[in-house]
């Protein structure tokens, strides 16, 4: 019987000899290649972790003990070790969450799955347990990439100051998050890494000074006692002991007995430690390994012995996005890019080959990240700053006070804007059209295809004196959506064919298709429908008003939060205008999605065609005073 069936909990692997361990690590390794293959998801992080992950279920006692994931993509072993088995629908309705997840298990404590947060949630744990007089401990495990995040260092700073509040701190160090990681810490952990350990060092010194007679034991005492200037010449790690840090490494992370030594020693010390582990990303697995890109960091289903995609993938928003910035590159030379550790997701590989003088990863510090584009904008460049929707949010506070208010000219690419799905509540770009809404001066475009990212991105970085945004989905871009005409700045998609239209449908960025297929439903059942795509959906449209008033009512549609959203900016700037015209906002409820696929999101929250064309159809019918016969409305199957 292989042995990861006999592990249902993380005690089960305090029977195992050291053997079986290593034969454990080997089984898990298989077990992710061949399940991840089938389904997609963080393949290359969590070969990375095997011997990491069961030394610390060996050492620490979950639940009991805290053991907390920095972002939590490399959590798949401890799922594994803590019963959970069945992958067979990971990251998809029903199944696994791709990250840890509360309702999963009590070994699960943080799903939030943004990066560099794990620090706080420590600190914050291990103070409760101080105060309610908890033996319980804490460890976070965080990766030398999410160090790079300006939240770890605040953590740092608050954890170092208790010198008895015991704490531990892995730092899985693989030189990477998504791709090598950069700056000024990853050079420092470098060094670390390629230096002969101190504790080492010392060990040795102790035991041949402890057996020299007579001036043994006084020799070494002084050699402790100036271990810190010893230190920082064998190996210097003064940067965390400044702090006020233990330090222990760097560890080799793929020995578990290593491992295990040193994570009990860091237990015991009863203040805060940092363990230094040194890990490989994709280990095991060769053609993980040979994808200097990022290790197989996210995939998506693959043949397990060739590394290969199943499915080849048509062309995405990404890389539209990507290539135009090339384009544009190559025309103006104030144009520069910017990276928060994520080049090749956000499309930006292409321009860093290009133009390799002009592109700034500021490493998983989005607020910095923003701040320096401001920076930059004065400086007299165009920056583009390209990042996930959702992680716009951890920057707000930026672009409002450092770029808008200054009046910067900066260009914020959001991809994957909108249900993303697979990857969960946290990964939903949901939020951005709402909170942006918001920063005075700010211009945000919702391109419907790939010709309309090629040419809103290129108005936007005309813009010289004030943030833009341009915000589009994720995966496969469609085809073109044609404009039949124009009011004001907003493309006519379809026309009423008649002069006393009923419906003026707002169709918001890659949407375009689905309001266009509500238009046929509604055609249907005798309702005539304008379709218009604002494409700059802040401001408001001088024209909206006025066409909204030849409409009895107006209906938008967009793939983010109600709240705040597009719907209501342009309620709002109805009643400022006078236009009396019922309007009726569909998108995304204000609660966190669970994980599954977009269409299966979108059909759970009722943004589907045949959803909205029922409720339109059910409005339309109370305005004309009747009740509304809405079960024959169906999906169009031209």
């Amino acid at each position: 019987m292989p042995l990861l069936t006999r592990i249902r909990g993380p005690r089960d692997l305090d029977r195992l000899s050291p053997e079986e361990l290593l034969q454990l690590a080997e089984e898990i390794r298989s077990f992710l290649v061949e399940a991840v293959s089938k389904t997609g998801g963080h393949l290359g992080p969590n070969l990375g972790v095997v011997e990491l992950t069961i030394a610390l279920h060996r050492v620490f006692d979950s639940p009991k003990d805290k053991v907390l994931w920095d972002t939590g993509h490399q959590s798949y072993v401890h799922k594994l070790l803590t019963g959970r088995h069945d992958f067979s629908k990971l990251k998809q309705k029903g199944g696994l969450s791709g990250y840890p997840s509360q309702a999963e298990s009590e070994h699960d404590v943080i799903e939030n799955s943004h990066a560099s947060t794990v620090l706080g949630w420590a600190d914050g744990i291990a103070k409760g347990n101080q105060l309610l007089d908890n033996d319980h401990h804490v460890v976070a495990v965080i990766g030398d990439g999410a160090l790079t995040g300006g939240m770890a260092w605040e953590a740092l700073n608050n954890i170092a100051a208790a010198k008895d509040r015991p704490l531990v701190i892995v730092v899985n160090d693989n030189e990477r998050s998504y791709a090598p990681t950069i700056g000024g810490l990853a050079n420092h952990l470098a060094t670390l890494r390629t230096t002969d350990g101190y504790e080492r060092f010392l060990a040795r010194g102790k035991d041949l000074l402890e057996r020299t007679p007579v001036v043994g034991k006084p020799l070494f005492d002084t050699l402790h006692g100036a271990k810190k200037g010893l230190k920082d010449f064998i190996a210097p790690q003064g940067m965390f002991e400044d702090l006020g840090l233990k330090y222990v490494g760097p560890i080799d992370g793929h020995d578990i007995e290593a491992l295990e030594s040193a994570l009990a020693r860091a237990k015991r010390f009863g203040g805060p430690v940092i363990v230094h582990c040194l890990t490989e990303k994709g280990r095991g697995y060769q053609p993980a390994l040979q994808d200097e890109a990022d290790r197989f960091h996210g995939i998506g289903p693959i043949h397990p012995d060739t590394g290969l995609p199943i499915k080849a993938s048509g062309a995405d928003w990404t890389s539209v996005f990507g290539d135009e910035m090339v384009e544009l590159g190559k025309e103006r030379e104030d144009i520069v890019a910017i990276t928060a550790a994520m080049l090749q997701p956000v499309g930006l590989k292409k321009f860093a080959d290009t133009f390799p003088e002009r592109i700034y990863d500021v490493g998983i510090a989005e607020q910095h990240g923003a701040t320096s584009a401001a920076g930059l904008a004065t400086a007299g460049l165009h920056p583009v700053f390209a990042l996930y929707a959702t992680f716009l949010n951890r920057a707000f506070d930026q672009v409002l006070m450092d770029v808008a208010l200054h009046k910067c000219g900066v260009t914020f690419v959001l991809d994957r804007a909108g249900v993303t799905g697979t990857d969960g509540a946290s990964h939903n770009g949901m939020w951005d059209m709402s909170i942006l809404q918001v920063v005075p001066g700010l211009r945000l475009a919702a391109p419907r295809d790939a010709d309309q990212v090629r040419a809103q991105l290129r108005e936007a970085v005309e813009v010289d004196d004030a943030p833009t945004v341009v915000r589009f989905s994720k995966g496969a871009v469609g085809p073109a959506v044609a404009a039949v005409g124009k009011v004001g700045g907003m493309d006519v998609l379809r026309e009423p064919g008649t002069d006393t239209p009923d419906v003026l449908l707002v169709s918001v960025g890659a949407l375009a298709p689905m309001c266009l297929e509500i238009a046929a439903l509604l055609d249907k059942q005798g309702i005539s429908t304008t379709v218009v795509d604002p494409r700059w959906v802040k401001p408001v449209d001088e024209a909206m008003a006025p066409l909204a008033e030849r409409h009895r009512v107006v209906v938008t549609v967009e793939d983010n939060l109600r709240v705040g959203g597009v719907g209501a900016t342009i309620a709002q700037a109805l009643r400022d205008a006078g236009v009396d015209v019922p309007l009726r906002d569909f998108g995304i409820p204000p609660r966190f999605l669970d994980h599954a696929s977009r269409a299966e999101v979108m059909a759970e929250i009722g943004l589907t065609a045949p959803d909205i064309a029922r409720q339109v159809t059910g409005l339309v019918a109370r305005l004309d005073g009747q009740p509304a016969d809405v079960g024959s409305v169906e999906p169009a199957r031209d």
